[in-house]
C-alpha cells in the first residue's frame, strides 16, 4: 500500500515538475540568405522557420523547409530547390544544439546576452559541428528575439554548382537568423 502511495505521489509531481520549466518557440522564425558575386546577387527569405529553445538546458532546435524560401525571381527559386539543394530529395535543414551564454535567471530578466551556438548543421544531408556568435534579447513582456549572421559555403554539405553558373553563386553564403520566442 505504501509503494502505491509513493507511486501516485511520483505521477503527481512529475507533470508538474515538467511543467515548470519554460520553453520558448516559434513557427514562424525567418532564416535569409545572401549570395554575392560581381555576376548577380541573389537573396531568398524564410518565415516558416520552426524553433524551441529550452533556457534551462540550453538545448536548441531548428527545422527549415527548404521549399519554403522565397525569391525574387520565381525561376531562381526553381533552380534552388530542383538542382542544388535537391528539396525534394532533401526537404529540410535541421539544427540540433546548445546556447552558452543564456542561462534560466538571464532569461526572465530583460536584457540583451551574447551568446555561442553550438551543434550540428543538417543542409543537403550532410551534418557538421558549427559554433557562431549571436545575441538573445530577452523582452519586458517574456519574450525572446535570437539573432545571429553566419557563412555556410555549399561544398561543406555537398551542394554542388554547375560550372557553367559557378561564377553566379558565392562560394560562401551570407546567412541570416532572426527568430521570435514565445513561451509555450
Amino acid at each position: 500500500m505504501k509503494t502505491f502511495r509513493n507511486l501516485l505521489l511520483a505521477a503527481a509531481i512529475v507533470p508538474l515538475a515538467l511543467s515548470a520549466q519554460e520553453r520558448f518557440g516559434t513557427r514562424n522564425g525567418h532564416i535569409a540568405f545572401f549570395s554575392e558575386t560581381p555576376m548577380e546577387n541573389i537573396e531568398a527569405n524564410n518565415r516558416k522557420v520552426s524553433s524551441v529553445l529550452d533556457p534551462n538546458t540550453g538545448a536548441l532546435q531548428f527545422a527549415v523547409l527548404i521549399k519554403a524560401f522565397e525569391f525574387e525571381k520565381a525561376l531562381m527559386q526553381e533552380h534552388f530547390n530542383e538542382n542544388y539543394m535537391e528539396s525534394n530529395t532533401f526537404p529540410k535543414a535541421e539544427f540540433k544544439g546548445t546556447v552558452v551564454g543564456l542561462s534560466a535567471e538571464q532569461a526572465k530578466k530583460a536584457g540583451t546576452y551574447p551568446v555561442t551556438v553550438q551543434g550540428d548543421l543538417t543542409i543537403h544531408g550532410v551534418t557538421k559541428a558549427v559554433e557562431h556568435k549571436g545575441t538573445i534579447t530577452v523582452n519586458a513582456d517574456g519574450t525572446l528575439k535570437a539573432v545571429s549572421d553566419f557563412i555556410v559555403k555549399p561544398e561543406d554539405h555537398g551542394i554542388k554548382i554547375p560550372g557553367v553558373v559557378r561564377k553566379n553563386i558565392a562560394e560562401e553564403i551570407t546567412v541570416k537568423v532572426r527568430i521570435d520566442y514565445t513561451k509555450l
